[in-house]
């Protein structure tokens, strides 16, 4: 009796690996990204991912620190929202096993305002908002330094040195910075001279970053968004087959006609 049940549990144990492995196959992707342009960009992904015989169920977020969060605890398998400095920064603080695996798109940063058309006609204390968060309030704190409005120390905001208000050593207009969610941002601008704003929050707001920032990063940088999965799984074939799905013809020919410049494929 002993013996035919250690020989039932092996079976029940081999066929429990092989049904499982079958339904982790079949079983959709779990993609989590933002809503708006990324999930725009994801479902065509889909699409083309389909024709290859890998499922996808696109998730959506409507902040920055959730789906990475998702993702480490296995909620998800990839994400797509995010830039490289924003990926190193989650992982120094949180101890996240998570990398790179494939670009996807660059989406250029840009201040906006209801009030001025430039920078330069930023007025004497005016309250300037830049997101709360150390990758992207550095790219924000560059952008206005580039524009001459504000002069960093020396060292920060480049290799891995992220930037913050208290590294101003130089502000003539004596701007106030006021640092806010980055999707507070959109909605702040009838309280604030102007305020920087990611693109994925720009577009969703109404507002064109070719044609209605006043300030804008240049289209080569560091901050091409990106592909990530956990450590684990970055040599697992359906990582291969996503990256290529989404890196086809179709999808970029989406991104160029869909977004017109405005977000520009980074493959």
């Amino acid at each position: 009796m002993h013996r035919r049940t250690v020989i039932a549990s092996l079976a029940f144990a081999a066929l429990s690996a092989v049904f499982g492995v079958a339904h982790a196959e079949d079983a959709p992707l779990r993609i989590g990204t933002m809503s708006g342009p990324d999930a725009q960009i994801w479902t065509e992904v889909s699409k083309v991912a389909a024709r290859e015989g890998l499922k996808i169920k696109v998730i959506e977020f409507n902040d920055y620190i959730q789906p990475n969060a998702a993702l480490d605890a296995g909620d998800l398998d990839a994400n797509g929202f995010q830039h490289q400095p924003f990926l190193d920064s989650q992982v120094k603080q949180r101890g996240y096993r998570i990398v790179n695996v494939g670009l996807t798109y660059v989406a250029p940063m840009g201040f906006y305002s209801k009030k001025i058309k430039s920078l330069k006609d930023l007025p004497q204390g005016a309250k300037v908002g830049i997101q709360n968060d150390p990758s992207n309030g550095n790219r924000a704190l560059l952008l206005l330094q580039k524009n001459g409005i504000i002069k960093l120390k020396a060292g920060v905001g480049k290799d891995g040195v992220n930037a913050t208000p208290l590294d101003v050593i130089e502000n003539p207009k004596g701007i106030k910075l006021i640092e806010l969610d980055s999707a507070q941002l959109p909605r702040s601008l009838d309280d604030l001279a102007a305020a920087s704003i990611n693109t994925d929050y720009a577009v969703k707001a109404g507002l064109s970053p070719t044609k209605d920032a006043i300030a804008i990063e240049d289209l080569k940088g560091p901050y091409a968004n990106l592909i990530a999965v956990r450590a684990q799984d970055r040599n697992k074939p359906w990582v291969k087959k996503l990256v290529a799905a989404y890196e086809s013809p179709d999808v970029k020919n989406f991104i160029d006609t869909k977004f017109k410049g405005s977000i520009i494929p980074a493959f």
